[in-house]
Order: structure tokens, then C-alpha cells, then sequence
């Protein structure tokens, strides 16, 4: 019976102690994160009277954030997601077929399918060549004639002499003109190379006295007798532009045939004329 008293005893002490300490963590746990709370409160009081701080929070979890979004897609596999760019679609150089005029669709769509691009670059091309081509004075059929017969509408072209992009410009001869648009790697650009290359026809017409003599400074044959067809094929390309504008059926495989000379044989419509490698093309502006 004793030793029955004194393990009921023990049982005793020992529920009691295990109590007393249960209330004891509580109470500390309670405290602590009573201190805790006080604490992030007066953090974020603090932070919010300083803007510089609360920017810096703010950009170290959306690091953390983005770290972790990538490592997730990297370790998922999907490349693309960790490699996305909402705003890329900015540098495209396109434009809906269906924002043209009646005019300008209908010569889109006859330059897509003869040179094989798609259609939405050669909308925001067409679009362009009308902008720029009011602007200089030129026809935007002369202009996108002699991107054809250039470059066959390649924005990275390049001619064994030099010339570059869709209306081969010498870019080392322009340089200057490229300054404006941010260097001379703006020629790959399509729509900046179409700017320069009408500032530069706009010049060599001007200097020229005429259209036919005009091409031939363009293309680099101003000191030669024969500019190998070019200008006659440029205009032989916008004639049939014209007649694509004015609703006129015209085969997307017609060749171009120059106009100045009938002897020759029809050119290829995707074939541009090089400029003579002892006279760049372009260069007789600088004479």
C-alpha cells in the first residue's frame, strides 16, 4: 500500500511539472511573438515613411520571385518561359494587311506572293514607302521598286562591294545618315534602311537633274556608260506596281523587262543589279 501512495505521488508531481511547463512555453511563445509582431509593425511604419527602403524591399522580392519562376521553368524544361519578352513584339516589323488601303493591300499582297515574304513585314514596308515617299516627294511604286530590284525585299542583304539591307545602301559611305537613327547597325533595321536609301535617291536625283539619271548615281554607274539595265529594270518593276495598283491583273511571275533598252533579256524578278565593283554604288555623292 506504501509503495502504491508514493507511484500515485510521483504520478502526481510529475503531471503537475509537465503542466507548469506547458504554461511556461505558452506564455514564452505568446510573448515572443507577441514581441514579433511589434516589431514587423514598427518595420513597416518605419519603412513607410521612406520610399527609397520601401523600393528596395519591393525589388528584392520581385527579384526572388523571378528567380525562383525561372528556376522553376528551367528545371520543368520550358526554356521559353524562362526566356520570355512580353514587349518583343515591338521590334517586329510588321503591320496588318488589313489596316491598308485598297491600293496599298493590293500591292502588298502582289509583292508577298512574287517575292515570297510574308505579307504583314511587306504591309508595314508599303505602309512605310507611302509615309516617306509623301513626305520626299517620290512615288512609294519607285521606292518599293527599287527594294525589289535591290534586295528582293532581304532587310539583311549585303552586295559584295558593301551595300546593305532592303534598299542597299553603302553604309560606309552613309555612315552620317545612321547617326540619327542610334549607328550604322541600323542599316539591318528594314524600316530605317527605307528611310535612308529615299534620303540618298532623294540626293542622287537632285544632283542627277532626272529619275533615269538619278538611278544611275543610286546604283553606282554615274561615270559609266552602261548601268547594266538597272534603271530600266526599276521602272519596268514600278510600272507594273502601278498597274497592281490601279486593279490591273499583273502574274507575280512577270519578268521585268527594262523599258530603255529592248535588246536586253529579261531580268530575273528576285535578281538585284550589282553595282560595279570599281565604282561603289552611291559613292559619286561624295565626288
Amino acid at each position: 500500500m506504501k509503495l502504491l501512495r508514493t507511484v500515485r505521488a510521483i504520478r502526481t508531481s510529475l503531471g503537475v511539472f509537465i503542466r507548469d511547463v506547458g504554461h511556461g512555453l505558452l506564455e514564452v511563445s505568446h510573448n515572443t511573438l507577441a514581441l514579433v509582431g511589434l516589431a514587423v509593425v514598427a518595420a513597416l511604419v518605419f519603412a513607410g515613411g521612406r520610399a527609397d527602403l520601401r523600393h528596395q524591399v519591393e525589388q528584392a522580392a520581385f527579384d526572388w520571385l523571378q528567380s525562383r519562376h525561372e528556376a522553376r521553368a528551367e528545371s520543368d524544361g520550358n526554356m521559353l518561359v524562362s526566356l520570355s519578352e512580353p514587349d518583343a513584339v515591338a521590334r517586329a516589323t510588321a503591320a496588318d494587311p488589313k489596316g491598308l488601303t485598297r491600293q496599298q493591300a493590293a500591292i502588298a499582297n502582289w509583292l508577298s506572293r512574287r517575292y515570297r515574304v510574308a505579307p504583314e513585314p511587306v504591309s508595314r514596308l508599303v505602309q512605310e514607302a507611302w509615309h516617306v515617299g509623301q513626305r520626299a516627294g517620290l512615288d512609294p511604286t519607285l521606292i518599293l521598286a527599287i527594294v525589289a530590284i535591290e534586295s528582293s525585299f532581304n532587310p539583311f542583304a549585303q552586295s559584295a562591294v558593301g551595300a546593305q539591307g532592303l534598299m542597299q545602301v553603302m553604309t560606309r559611305v552613309h555612315d552620317d545618315k545612321y547617326q540619327a537613327f542610334g549607328g550604322i547597325h541600323a542599316a539591318f533595321d528594314p524600316v530605317t534602311n527605307l528611310r535612308v536609301g529615299v534620303q540618298v535617291l532623294k540626293e542622287c536625283i537632285a544632283r542627277a537633274g532626272g529619275l533615269e539619271a538619278g538611278l544611275r548615281y543610286y546604283v553606282g554607274a554615274a561615270n559609266f556608260a552602261d548601268d547594266g539595265g538597272y534603271a530600266g529594270k526599276v521602272l519596268a518593276e514600278q510600272s507594273n506596281l502601278q498597274r497592281v495598283a490601279s486593279g490591273k491583273g499583273v502574274p507575280v511571275n512577270a519578268p521585268i523587262t527594262p523599258a530603255v533598252t529592248a535588246t536586253r533579256e529579261p531580268a530575273s524578278p528576285a535578281a538585284p543589279v550589282e553595282p560595279k565593283a570599281d565604282q561603289p554604288e552611291q559613292v559619286a555623292l561624295l565626288d
